[in-house]
């Protein structure tokens, strides 16, 4: 439920700090008080759209935050958790929304940034919001398949079984169609995979093997190159040039010289043996060369060969790929679609078999839900014409049409539309072509406390429902809204009628004033005695005795019902 409310900056209001109650919350104040801009801040702080022109003037930025108590919503909580967002470990869930002039739009969650998507995403199971736009989403068919549909437990694992069915089907008629395409397409197709998977096949080629190519062509094509280096190295190792000594020779003088020299000085002993270390290498190393010098193979013939082998590698990754690895890559693909294309005959019987059974699943799902929707929409409709005659439209007719249609779609094969007759032997007709303002705010409501007890959003704002309605009508809309409060729903609700204000668990009072020569809006959560003059004003226009003690009767007679309502709960 909503706990707190916080705005800074928005519209009228400088700084505001509501504090709101598990029941009945009731906003009142004269018109043009600000009390819709209270439910404005609300819905943007659940995902509402925002706009900088809602900044207060002189400000460069509006702040809203909105305090929640999740302990029981589980659909939050794994949302949060999947999120990433910080859980606390009071379930407390806090919301803030910060918008700019230049339109940075900045959200946190628990003090974690989040998207405007997530913040959508939770919002929308946190508050239900009531008022004239909303009357009128009722009257989208929409709409009235998503009410049926939450109606009875039973309906949504059937809706969800049909959905994995009609997937299923509509993948496969997909497939179907793709595959009895152009026969001349498919041939041709089919020539040009033979042709491309035989050309790779032909190649056998094998990982690595064109790094190892690249490596033999080096050596072969620079073969006289490498020997007369060998060669001369060999020669100045073993027999030296110009009339000097071989190294390898000369080294071994040293290495005598040093060895006569230690007997008498050990101090030279470290140098006699990096020289005999250094002899011994470079004797390994001489007759390294005199092997390499005669294995040594220059050979035309396996430098043509090889070359033409990696030309054809070259001319297979121009086609199919830059390396072997995607050549060979591509080759499974085309030869597993090749495959397919070759069993054409025997997947287009499996895929015509499989598409028929499927469709026979989906037609008997979908005429699950249709007998499940028509049961539901009944109930529903004799529940909502019994609560339209406790809102004074005793003859009024409410009907859930379900009609079946051989039209398949994710929802199933259903047009459901809600029918009304507010008089006695008028055919009931479609909703939004008949019902005026306050009997779709009648009807709404009826809806709504027919369908609360099924829907897990906690809390539920009603803004101006009572527009245009009085006496005993709005006594029993004021009824209506306060047992939703006492026994369901943490109720938000802006009205203008005592009737409404009496049943109220916390009543909070919107005024605008005028302070350092600008107008704000004030909000203020009202004392008992403050309450009960608010409630005299609202029903009398003067604070007398006599209205007072009016107020205090309503107020009475409010607290008994609430009191009965929760106990027969």
């Amino acid at each position: 439920m909503l706990k707190s409310l916080t705005v800074n900056n928005f519209a009228l209001i400088d700084k505001a700090y509501i504090e709101f109650v598990s029941g009945l919350n009731i906003l009142t104040g004269e018109t043009g008080a600000g009390k819709s801009i209270l439910i404005d801040a609300l819905s943007i702080i659940v995902g509402g759209r925002a706009s900088a022109d809602s900044i207060r003037s002189g400000a460069d930025h509006f702040r809203i935050e909105a305090v929640f108590d999740i302990t029981n919503l589980a659909s939050i909580k794994d949302i949060v958790d999947e999120q990433g967002i910080t859980q606390e470990d009071d379930g407390t869930l806090i919301l803030t929304r910060r918008l700019t002039k230049h339109g940075k739009n900045s959200i946190h969650i628990n003090g974690c940034q989040a998207t405007l998507t997530t913040l959508r995403k939770i919002g929308e199971r946190l508050v239900d919001m009531h008022g004239q736009h909303e009357n009128q989403a009722l009257l989208r068919p929409d709409v009235h398949l998503a009410l049926t549909d939450t109606f009875v437990p039973e309906i949504s694992p059937k809706l969800e079984e049909y959905r994995q069915a009609y997937r299923k089907w509509h993948k496969t008629k997909t497939e179907l169609a793709s595959l009895t395409q152009d026969s001349r397409e498919r041939l041709q197709r089919e020539e040009m995979l033979s042709w491309q998977t035989q050309e790779i096949a032909t190649a056998t080629l094998t990982v690595g093997e064109e790094e190892k190519l690249e490596s033999e062509i080096t050596i072969l094509a620079n073969a006289e190159k490498i020997i007369n280096a060998v060669s001369r190295s060999y020669m100045l190792l073993s027999q030296g040039n110009k009339g000097f000594s071989g190294i390898v020779s000369c080294l071994a003088d040293i290495k005598h010289d040093l060895e006569m020299a230690v007997r008498y000085d050990t101090a030279i002993n470290e140098q006699l043996v990096v020289v005999t270390d250094s002899l011994y290498q470079l004797e390994e190393t001489m007759g390294a060369l005199r092997d390499y010098r005669e294995n040594i193979d220059f050979n035309p013939a396996r430098l043509a060969k090889l070359e033409e082998r990696l030309d054809i590698i070259h001319k297979l990754e121009k086609k199919y790929g830059a390396t072997v690895e995607d050549i060979l890559t591509y080759y499974e693909q085309a030869a597993a679609e090749l495959a397919a294309i070759t069993n054409y005959d025997e997947r287009l019987t499996q895929l015509e078999q499989a598409e028929i059974n499927l469709a026979n699943e989906v037609e008997q799902l979908a005429e699950v839900l249709t007998n499940l929707r028509q049961t539901a929409g009944q109930e529903m409709a004799c529940q909502i014409s019994a609560h339209l005659a406790d809102l004074g439209m005793p003859k009024a007719k409410f009907l859930v049409d379900v009609k079946q249609t051989q039209h398949y779609t994710t929802t199933g094969a259903n047009d459901i539309v809600f029918l009304f007759s507010a008089n006695l032997g008028e055919e009931p007709k479609l909703l939004q072509k008949i019902a005026s303002g306050g009997e779709l705010s009648r009807i709404a409501l009826a809806i709504k406390t027919v369908c609360s007890k099924r829907e897990e959003t906690p809390t539920m704002v009603f803004d101006e429902v009572d527009a245009g309605i009085g006496g005993q009508t709005a006594q029993k809309i004021a009824e209506k809204i306060a047992r939703i409060a006492a026994v369901d729903k943490q109720v938000l609700c802006i009205t203008h009628l005592p009737q409404i204000a009496a049943m109220a668990d916390c009543h909070i009072y919107i005024e605008k004033i005028i302070a350092e020569e600008r107008t704000m809006t004030r909000v203020t959560t009202l004392t008992p005695d403050a309450e009960l003059t608010e409630l005299a004003r609202m029903a009398s226009g003067e604070i007398t005795q006599l209205s007072r003690d009016n107020a205090a009767q309503m107020l009475e007679m409010a607290k008994q019902k609430k009191v009965n309502w929760k106990n027969k709960a």
